[in-house]
């Protein structure tokens, strides 16, 4: 096999790993609620505490990987994300199992933004570049759709542990591989990285979601649920202000400067508010509203999987060649809309088997590949290659960020407004809302561009 896509391979694993654990444990939460005798808000926070832990340390992943070298951070990460992994499995009460769920995030960090930078250092042309980034991004998108289908047949014919242990054996595999394959990283002159401002935004970030997640029941814990808010705000503030005043701060507020970049982000907000939202809703729909087994449920999702793939390998590279990558949000996007409009459909008739599932075709199976592939490629498409680290951790974080504040927000509407269903209306609804925001954004974005272009042509 040639090297580099052997180079390709590795990184890929590595982040279809951590985007299948995001997944996986949505249909198992029925028999980890049932071992540890807890309620759906609580065993929630297994979902929330991994991607918030996520989000919030992957600019420092990012940072270390383009300060310290790709090669050392990812074997690191893929390191940590083993050892959690082996502790979440063996695990025997709810509290450990939580805090091994939350250092797995941290493992992931450095995982994903040190694997996209071995990928962009390593393929050099524009075209060839697009090409490994959509490879290794359908692999995330893979790895999230199969694991709702692996993680309904894992936890009825083995057990819930299982989701977790399945990493161990992979990891090792691709710890020893990594090890001797990738490429060695350069003599990078090292900086001090400002740890400081990644632990006050995951912090911040903890007390925003608590806060959130909490409002349901502010009249009997005012002080509390007040008091998580407003510290919130103050340690965000705080890290703005580091941002602005350090001499080597943890994120380069220039990068700001290139529309792409913000774009890309506040498409990645959406992304991770729609499809976790998704993955959490699929999974009580099939079991609690249509009263379908995990294992059921489960190879029900098997064939979006085997769709998903089969999207990356034959028919992403065509669509990339004809559309930019705004262009191909748009076409994602447009998918993701569409199926949560048949969705929302099925609700209104009874919960008819074939809408559902060509509901979850078009998320899992067809917009998930395509969003997160042309928001990568969009994300780093202006930046310099000595912040490709940082440019997509930045991509990354934003999804994440939008994974665990949207889920908090669509747990607190379905408290709020309660339906008899289990996945009513208004979810969905908020699901359609996420998709017509990014798709809004890419349209001002692709107007705002041919604009500009023309403005050019006049001016020549």
């Amino acid at each position: 096999m040639d090297r580099k896509n052997l180079i390709l391979i590795l990184a890929s694993v590595g982040t279809f790993v951590e985007a299948l654990d995001i997944a996986i444990i949505n249909l198992t939460i029925p028999s980890i609620q049932e071992q540890f005798g807890i309620g759906a808000e609580t065993v929630q926070w297994l979902q929330t505490l991994y991607v918030l832990f996520f989000g919030g340390f992957l600019i420092i992943g990012g940072k270390l990987s383009d300060q310290i070298g790709s090669k050392k951070i990812f074997l690191l990460g893929s390191l940590i994300f083993m050892l959690t992994s082996l502790g979440a499995g063996l695990s025997t009460s709810f509290e450990t199992l939580a805090i091994f769920r939350a250092l797995q995030g941290l493992g992931a960090a450095f995982i994903m933004p040190s694997a996209m930078s071995i990928v962009t250092n390593t393929f050099k042309g524009d075209q060839e570049r697009n090409r490994a980034i959509g490879i290794f991004s359908s692999f995330a998108a893979i790895g999230s759709g199969s694991g709702l289908s692996l993680g309904g047949i894992i936890s009825t014919y083995l057990s819930w542990h299982w989701v977790f242990l399945i990493n161990v054996p992979i990891l090792f595999v691709t710890l020893i591989f990594a090890y001797q394959y990738l490429p060695k990283d350069g003599k990078e002159k090292f900086q001090k990285t400002d740890i400081t401002s990644g632990i006050l935004l995951v912090l911040g970030l903890l007390s925003l979601t608590y806060g959130t997640h909490e409002l349901i029941h502010i009249k009997e814990h005012t002080f509390v649920i007040v008091s998580a808010l407003i510290l919130a705000v103050l340690l965000l503030a705080l890290v703005f202000y580091r941002l602005k005043t350090a001499s080597q701060p943890l994120i380069n507020l220039t990068l700001f400067k290139h529309k792409s970049l913000m774009i890309s982000n506040l498409a990645f907000v959406a992304l991770g508010a729609f499809f976790i939202g998704f993955l959490f809703l699929i999974s009580l729909m099939l079991q609690k509203d249509m009263n379908h087994s995990a294992a059921s449920a489960g190879l029900m999702l098997v064939p979006f999987s085997v769709l998903s793939a089969l999207v990356a390998k034959f028919v992403l590279p065509h669509i990339s060649k004809r559309l930019n990558s705004a262009q191909m949000g748009v076409f994602g996007w447009s998918f993701m809309l569409t199926g949560a409009l048949f969705l929302l459909i099925s609700v209104y008739f009874g919960h008819p088997l074939t809408l559902v599932l060509i509901g979850s075709a078009c998320i899992s199976g067809v917009g998930m590949t395509f969003c997160f592939t042309a928001l990568s490629v969009l994300g780093i498409q202006d930046v310099q290659p000595s912040s490709y680290g940082v440019a997509s951790s930045l991509g990354s974080t934003s999804y994440f960020l939008g994974a665990g504040i949207g889920l908090s927000f669509m747990t607190l509407m379905s408290q709020i407004f309660p339906s008899e269903l289990a996945v009513g209306n208004l979810s969905l609804i908020i699901l359609i809302g996420y998709a017509v925001f990014a798709l809004g954004i890419l349209f001002y974005f692709i107007l705002k561009s041919l604009k500009v272009r023309q403005t050019e042509v006049a001016v020549s």
